[in-house]
């Protein structure tokens, strides 16, 4: 019987970290490939990757063509995983090849994503602000977030979302109160504090409706700069118009004729050589 050739690594290993051929065969994932989960992190599929890599390099294995291919076919694996972009397109198609992971497919997956998930504007975070500001779910948050603070209500606002101490510290403490009082809720040390506080201070006139009539009033504002900045460029042009005519005649009521135009020309053009030879 002949002698089995010594590869570097041994057959344990090898099975193993055995990498089937992928681009003809889809029996094994390239997770499965690096013996990871789907959900791995890039730093587990890198960590899952060397290993693999250090056994099966060509240097530890000279002469050993199989060990060879194998390396070359884990490149691929780590190229295609070790990158997000071709990562989530494999995720999403199953495709290993290059032509696959480019072109017309990832901009298709990024259309996909973009109509998923729209890009959130200004006005989707106010629209969700005035949607959100006094509802249900509000409300439920705020419940939960006092028992998380247990009370503490500086804690509190600052994850309360669309929250504002000057707004809304007398609207929660009415929420807040009734809860205590319907046995919901129990009251602590550091919300009695912050209540009495709360009660001697004056309460905001509509704390829900500030914040539009805020917006309201600064586009107003920046409607009324606008105008008053043409007002004046315009005004500007009149008198530089008014000073042009005054200077070359015309009439200030109507456009210049092209014969006002041309003696307007000629008396400038006179006036600059007039200027030109006494500076001579």
């Amino acid at each position: 019987m002949g002698k089995r050739k010594n590869s570097g690594v041994s057959r344990d290993e090898e099975e193993e970290v055995e990498v089937e051929n992928h681009s003809s065969s889809n029996e094994k994932s390239l997770y499965e490939v690096l013996n990871v989960a789907k959900t791995a992190s890039q730093q587990e599929i890198k960590k899952a990757y060397y290993k693999l890599a250090l056994r099966l390099h060509p240097d530890k294995n000279p002469g050993d063509e199989e060990a060879k291919e194998k390396f070359q076919q884990l490149q691929k694996v780590i190229s295609i995983l070790g990158d997000e972009e071709k990562r989530a397109v494999y995720d999403q198609t199953g495709c290993v090849d290059d032509a696959d992971l480019a072109g017309d497919v990832v901009e298709n997956l990024k259309t996909f994503f973009r109509a998923m998930y729209k890009k959130v504007t200004e006005a989707d975070i106010e629209e969700f602000e005035v949607n959100y500001r006094g509802s249900d779910s509000e409300k439920e948050d705020l419940f939960d977030l006092y028992k998380k603070c247990k009370g503490n209500m500086n804690k509190l606002f600052c994850s309360m979302l669309c929250s504002d101490p000057k707004l809304d510290s007398h609207r929660f403490k009415d929420l807040l109160d009734e809860a205590i009082a319907a046995g919901e809720l129990k009251e602590t040390k550091a919300y009695g504090k912050w209540a009495n506080k709360v009660t001697e201070m004056k309460p905001p006139t509509s704390p829900l409706r500030r914040k539009e009539k805020f917006v309201k009033q600064s586009e107003s504002d920046l409607l009324a700069i606008i105008s008053q900045r043409r007002s004046e460029r315009k005004d500007r042009f009149d008198s530089m118009f008014s000073t042009l005519v005054s200077k070359y005649g015309g009439n200030a009521d109507s456009e210049p004729t092209e014969e006002e135009f041309e003696a307007a020309r000629r008396k400038v053009e006179s006036r600059k050589a007039s200027n030109k030879s006494k500076h001579k």
